[in-house]
């Protein structure tokens, strides 16, 4: 079955009151503050065409707000997407009426982008919910947040517009819980520990991220979960949401992760035996998946943990390595 995705409709009306906590920041700022998923440029835009008023009047960007206000917000109409609905099939943890939980797996691009048209997430979502918040934008219907295409494992999906809101000033607000699992190269000299460096775009290659001055504070809390030879299993934490933060990290380290040709992590030859060097050649994609991710329920306020199962290529060269580890040691490998 395919469908376009819904392009018309009236005008989207928000109204809200200001807290006396915002008090004299400018406009532009408050509302990226109370409102996250639209950024403080997307806001000057609406201010400057009009669509924000302040207490029935129209303001400026600069508008120094005195808190209690009552501020009225009417987004344009939602431009016409090419997104297409698509029959795919999804392994769903929980949904609700507000949002969806799935185990992405390996491979699956999140939203349409440079390149990509069809094929996604965001496209078997359409398909299952019929129609999404498009806060985000048109081509991102209910995406809260992403996960790279090779990475694995647990996501949240928002139905409507005020889980949209919730869950995106949870991740802005590092309310959720998140922790991964990563098959790293070599072992880190600490068992556990944090990555502190600042993350931006590569200078000379846009695809990549980098730790350099001026990026944006980074940080990632790692342990080490079992030695497997010549890689390590860590369970990882990152506190804030950077692009590819945990690859870079681990990068950054001196150990990335197995598979991610774009951060070193590709090693043909790695290995200390024979068996260790085949179990590892044999892998496909990057060894890096979403385990588990806490919120808060966007209407109910309950905490909630949904975890999701390793992809079976993870799990079986995991368990093959820590095999491995054993015969030629003779000692277990660790929980794994």
């Amino acid at each position: 079955m395919m469908t376009s995705a819904a392009s018309t409709g009236p005008p989207r009306r928000l109204e809200l009151v200001v807290p006396e906590g915002q008090r004299g920041r400018r406009l532009d700022r408050a509302l990226a503050d109370l409102i996250p998923d639209h950024s403080r440029a997307a806001w000057q835009r609406l201010i400057s065409e009009g669509r924000v008023s302040v207490a029935d009047r129209p303001v400026r960007p600069s508008y120094r707000v005195r808190g209690k206000e009552l501020v009225r917000v009417d987004f344009p109409e939602p431009l016409p997407s090419g997104l297409v609905a698509e029959d795919r099939a999804l392994d769903i943890l929980h949904e609700d009426e507000d949002l969806i939980v799935i185990n992405k797996p390996p491979g699956l691009v999140v939203h349409p982008g440079a390149g990509v048209r069809g094929g996604t997430l965001a496209n078997a979502l359409l398909h299952h919910c019929g129609g999404l918040t498009t806060i985000g934008g048109v081509e991102r219907p209910g995406i809260v947040h992403r996960l790279d295409r090779e990475t694995s494992g647990v996501m949240v999906v928002a139905k409507n517009d005020a889980a949209h809101r919730d869950l995106s000033a949870q991740f802005k607000a590092r309310k959720t819980k998140k922790i991964y699992e990563a098959l790293v190269w070599g072992r880190p000299r600490r068992p556990d520990g944090s990555i502190v460096a600042a993350i931006g775009r590569h200078p000379t290659v846009r695809v990549r991220m980098a730790v350099r001055p001026g990026g944006r504070a980074s940080r990632t809390l790692y342990r080490i979960v079992a030695p497997l030879g010549a890689v390590s299993l860590l369970e990882v934490r990152p506190e804030t949401g950077r692009t590819h933060q945990i690859r870079v990290h681990l990068s950054h380290m001196g150990h990335p992760v197995v598979g991610d040709r774009l951060y070193g992590g590709h090693r043909p030859a790695g290995g200390r035996t024979p068996a260790e060097r085949e179990a590892l050649a044999g892998y496909r994609g990057i060894a890096l998946h979403a385990r588990l991710l806490g919120l808060i329920h966007p209407r109910t306020a309950a905490r909630l943990e949904f975890e999701a199962p390793r992809p079976e290529p993870l799990e079986h060269l995991i368990r093959a390595l820590r095999t491995i580890r054993q015969a030629s040691t003779g000692t277990k490998g660790g929980s794994a």
